[in-house]
């Protein structure tokens, strides 16, 4: 166990510490004290023997600074708490937590399966082979959802790409100054198709393709494009920026092309 976790009075310096970080340099004990819970004379011994193992230094009466040693302290303390608080979140927490899952074949309470994904969508396989595995919380038949726990392995996924294609905008022609073939060969080619402005949707439905969704284009590509979908967005010129920052804040791979 952390010090910081297992000893209550490494916990107590530790919170003291960071209160007068935190307030430096004019340091009120009986605020440290409402805020940590203990007495304003435990707080006052605590300080002290904080100054004579050099981790605060005293300025002045009420006038406390951190010393580089004391910075260093925090840092190695808190790296230990995170480290704690990173395997409980991620090696216990994660594998008692569920998830649903489609399930690819007829499944039972207990199986191992194998999980994937498939056109975006998490899929579990009765199997314990693969990259990925886990345990089935539910009873399933194949094409229902099933729980599925006790996550193991990282699952095989190559993410995607989008490709943006930009739209006229209605004042410099619209939909029907797009191309119209290029338009077609994106949306035939893609996984999933999106659309943002009006004259993007109306040159999908001209190519005859009804994009997914029509708002929040970026996020939904960018998700898409995560799950390992070739995603194209067509969108209206002035709209573009606003879908390639959602993009790119995702660090997503993209391109944008003419439409």
């Amino acid at each position: 166990m952390v010090d910081v976790l297992d000893n209550k009075r490494v916990a107590t310096r530790f919170r003291i510490l960071v209160q007068i970080a935190e307030r430096q340099p004019a340091v009120s004990q009986g605020e440290i004290a409402e805020e940590v819970g203990v007495t304003s004379q435990a707080v006052s011994e605590y300080i002290r023997e904080l100054v004579d193992d050099g981790l605060v230094e005293k300025e002045g009466r009420s006038r406390y600074r951190v010393t580089n040693e004391g910075v260093d302290w925090l840092f190695r303390t808190a790296d230990d708490v995170r480290r704690f608080a990173d395997h409980v979140t991620g090696d216990i927490l994660g594998a008692m937590s569920e998830a649903a899952y489609i399930a690819t074949d007829d499944i039972e309470e207990g199986d191992t399966v194998t999980l994937s994904v498939k056109n975006g969508l998490l899929h579990a396989s009765p199997s314990s082979e693969g990259p990925a595995t886990g345990v089935a919380t539910t009873d399933a038949e194949a094409g229902t959802d099933v729980g599925v726990t006790s996550f193991e392995g990282v699952m095989d996924l190559e993410p995607g790409s989008v490709t943006v294609l930009q739209i006229p905008a209605v004042r410099t022609g619209g939909s029907r100054a797009a191309d119209a073939a290029a338009v077609d060969e994106h949306c035939a080619d893609a996984d999933l198709v999106v659309a943002a402005g009006v004259e993007a949707v109306v040159a999908c439905r001209q190519a005859d393709f009804e994009p997914a969704v029509s708002f929040a284009t970026g996020n939904v590509a960018a998700e898409g494009a995560e799950r390992g979908l070739e995603v194209t967005a067509v969108v209206t010129t002035n709209e573009v920026g606003r879908v390639t920052d959602t993009l790119r804040d995702a660090d997503v791979s993209y391109e944008v092309l003419e439409g």
